[in-house]
């Protein structure tokens, strides 16, 4: 019963939470609930298959881009273009995993910000998709059937929905074959291989439902911001806060990238707010502290941490005997 006292008082909180606060704290609270939906995503190529992406920016930027310039330009519904999004960052997730799955440990973590930053450039100097001035999401046609409000409200209720849609994803996987495979992959490769593992072709599964998950995330920020460009939806910065979420929350777990997206986009907001532009960076320094503290005592992270205090930390196992040696059987 313990493991579900976190699920039931996050929901009943997020239920809550549009009840209790103004429209500038319900902003925060669906940045919140975007960036630990994003973290969920990344969890499931980084966490459970172990596979630090540190260029996921561009899934999320596709996402973004497909979805709104299939609505300025050819005035798609927003409905379809955030699937069709999600089938364009898995299409380039194919490239991507066939270009940087032959690299291992922190050589594919480079591999893929420089293929992230690829995108970016060919975003920036593509003068059909804006180049570096972005689009803007008209707003002709409001209401549910165009994704396209005039409040936060209904955007805190996507958010929440998206949000709850991935973890579902990442909780059958945790519990389906895929998980055991995934994991399997991550901890003992040669092991996986030995029992007939294609280690290759499941990594390509793990970054293509992480893809396409995060893409349905950057065509709902699309959505809500009503404007992008290549510097707030393709930037690497926004790569490695998905990283962050997850490793300060808890790696590998259902519910860290939540806890962790909690964590830092408050932190990060709080520093805003206090600093203004004086500050700048003033959360990358307090969040990147937390971040060593935690690796440094509570490798699980907070998620990890919890447990160790609702379960206890597990018994020693004692020693087992020793048997006698023959000779004295003998006497």
């Amino acid at each position: 019963m313990k493991r579900f006292i976190l699920p039931t008082l996050f929901f009943a909180a997020a239920l809550a939470v549009p009840a209790f606060v103004d429209a500038s704290h319900l902003n925060l609270a669906i940045l919140v609930l975007m960036a630990a939906q994003l973290g969920v995503a990344w969890n499931i190529v980084g966490g459970y298959a172990g596979q630090v992406s540190l260029g996921h920016a561009a899934f999320f930027g596709l996402g973004a881009y497909t979805s709104t310039l299939l609505l300025v330009k050819f005035g798609v519904n927003p409905w379809i273009g955030i699937f069709a999004g999600g089938a364009v960052a898995v299409a380039v997730s194919l490239a991507f995993g066939w270009s940087c799955f032959r690299l291992k440990g922190h050589y594919f973590a480079m591999a893929t910000i420089a293929v992230a930053e690829l995108v970016q450039i060919v975003f920036t100097e593509w003068e059909y998709g804006g180049a570096a001035v972005g689009l803007y999401v008209p707003m002709q046609k409001t209401g549910w059937a165009w994704m396209n409000f005039a409040t936060k409200l209904p955007y805190y209720w996507l958010a929440l929905g998206l949000l709850v849609i991935t973890l579902c994803v990442n909780a059958w996987i945790e519990r389906s074959w895929l998980g055991y495979y995934f994991r399997a992959i991550k901890d003992e490769p040669d092991a996986a291989r030995s029992i007939g593992v294609n280690i290759a072709r499941y990594k390509q599964v793990a970054l293509s439902v992480s893809a396409f998950l995060t893409a349905l995330g950057g065509s709902l920020y699309a959505q809500k911001e009503l404007y992008i460009d290549p510097n707030s939806v393709l930037a690497t910065g926004l790569s490695i806060k998905m990283a962050l979420v997850s490793i300060l929350g808890g790696v590998g777990t259902l519910f860290g990238p939540v806890v962790g997206s909690l964590v830092l986009t408050s932190i990060e907001e709080f520093t805003r707010i206090l600093f203004g532009g004086t500050g700048r960076g003033t959360d990358i320094i307090i969040y990147a502290s937390l971040i060593i503290g935690v690796a440094v005592f509570y490798p699980t992270g907070l998620v990890g941490w919890w447990r160790s205090l609702s379960w206890g930390k597990p018994k020693v196992a004692e020693p087992v005997a020793q048997a006698p040696a023959s000779k004295e059987v003998a006497a």
